[in-house]
C-alpha cells in the first residue's frame, strides 16, 4: 500500500472533499484525486461514493479512515519526536471520563496536567455511556469496571467499595424492617441490598423513596435524612469521620475498580503515557482514601 495515498485519503475524508482537502492544505485537486483512485485500485476497493454535489464515504472508507487516521496521528507525532530528540508530550489528548469521577477529582487533576504540559491540548468529556474510543476520536478513557474489550488495554489506577450510609438522625430498625431508601434512577420497587457486617452477611429490604441521576445528590439526600443509600466508601469517607453520616454496613459485591483505557496500539503516544503517569502519581497506592482526599478539597 502507497503510504502517500494513504495519507492523501485521510486528508480528502478528513475535510469532506478532493476541492475542501486541496484548498486546506494547498494541494493540487487533480493529484489527491489520482493517488485516492490509485488506492482503490490497489485495495479493490471504492472508498468514496461519488456524485455531482457530495462525495460520502463509503463503509470500508469509513473503516479505512477510522482505523487508519489514529495511526497515521501516531507516526506522525513519533517522527516529530525523533526529530525534535525528545519525548515531550504535544498535541490534542481526548478523554472520555465518568460524571462522578469528572465531578470530584477531574477537575483538578486536568488543571494540574495542563499547567505541567501546556503543549497538550487537553479535552475532558464527562460521560457515563459507553463510548467507541476509535469512531469517536477519543485518545483515553477512565470506565469503573469495564467489560473485557479486545480493542483496547488498559490498567487499573483506583479502587474503591460501596457502603449502606444513612443520617444519624434515621434510626435503623429491626433486621426485618424495610429501610427508605434513595436510590440512582430505576423504578420505586423494593430492593434487597446483600450487606456484610461484623456479625456477618445479612439482607436490607430498601423501599426507595427518592430516585436521582447523581451520585452526588443521592450523598445530600442521604446527609438531609431522608433515607439510606449505597455509596463508594470514597465520596462518604470524610462525613462518616465527620459524623455527619452514619457507616451501617459494606455492600456484599465486587470490588469497585476505575481503569484507563486507551485503544490497542503497539505504540503510546507521549501526551497519553504522560497522563497514565500523572494519574500514578495523583493516586500512587490506588486507594480509597487518595481518592476521598481529593473529593475533600472540592
Amino acid at each position: 500500500m502507497d503510504l502517500l495515498a494513504l495519507v492523501d485519503f485521510n486528508l480528502v475524508a478528513r475535510h469532506g472533499g478532493f476541492g475542501k482537502a486541496a484548498r486546506a492544505t494547498l494541494r493540487p485537486k487533480a493529484t489527491l484525486s489520482r493517488r485516492v483512485a490509485e488506492l482503490e485500485a490497489s485495495l479493490n476497493l471504492r472508498l468514496f461514493e461519488r456524485s455531482a454535489r457530495a462525495l460520502k464515504l463509503t463503509q470500508e472508507g469509513r473503516a479505512l479512515h477510522e482505523r487508519s487516521s489514529a495511526l497515521l496521528l501516531e507516526l506522525d507525532e513519533t517522527t516529530a519526536t525523533v526529530a525534535s530528540g525528545g519525548t515531550r508530550p504535544r498535541g490534542r489528548l481526548r478523554i472520555s471520563a465518568p460524571l462522578l469521577f469528572s465531578q470530584t477529582a477531574m477537575g483538578k487533576i486536568a488543571g494540574q496536567f495542563a499547567l505541567k504540559f501546556p503543549e497538550v491540548n487537553l479535552e475532558v468529556t464527562a460521560e457515563d455511556r459507553g463510548v467507541d474510543m476509535i469512531e469517536e476520536g477519543y485518545d483515553l478513557a477512565i470506565r469503573v469496571n469495564p467489560a473485557p474489550d479486545e480493542s483496547l488495554v488498559g490498567r487499573v489506577f483506583l479502587r474503591d467499595r460501596l457502603v449502606v450510609v444513612a443520617s444519624p438522625s434515621l434510626l435503623r430498625g429491626p433486621v426485618d424492617a424495610m429501610v427508605p431508601a434513595v436510590v440512582r434512577g430505576g423504578d420505586a420497587q423494593i430492593e434487597t441490598w446483600r450487606v456484610v457486617t461484623p456479625a456477618g452477611t445479612s439482607d436490607l429490604t430498601a423501599k426507595p423513596i427518592l430516585r436521582l441521576s447523581s451520585l452526588l445528590m443521592i450523598r445530600d439526600a442521604v446527609r438531609a435524612g431522608v433515607g439510606a443509600a449505597r455509596l463508594p466508601i470514597s465520596l462518604v469517607m470524610h462525613d462518616i469521620a465527620a459524623g455527619r453520616l452514619v457507616h451501617w454496613a459494606d455492600v456484599d459485591g465486587p470490588q469497585i475498580t476505575l481503569w484507563a483505557l486507551y485503544p490497542s496500539r503497539r505504540l503510546l503516544s507521549a501526551r497519553v503515557s504522560a497522563f497514565l503517569a500523572f494519574l500514578k502519581a495523583a493516586f500512587p497506592e490506588g486507594t480509597p482514601d487518595e481518592l476521598a482526599d481529593y473529593i475533600a478539597q472540592r
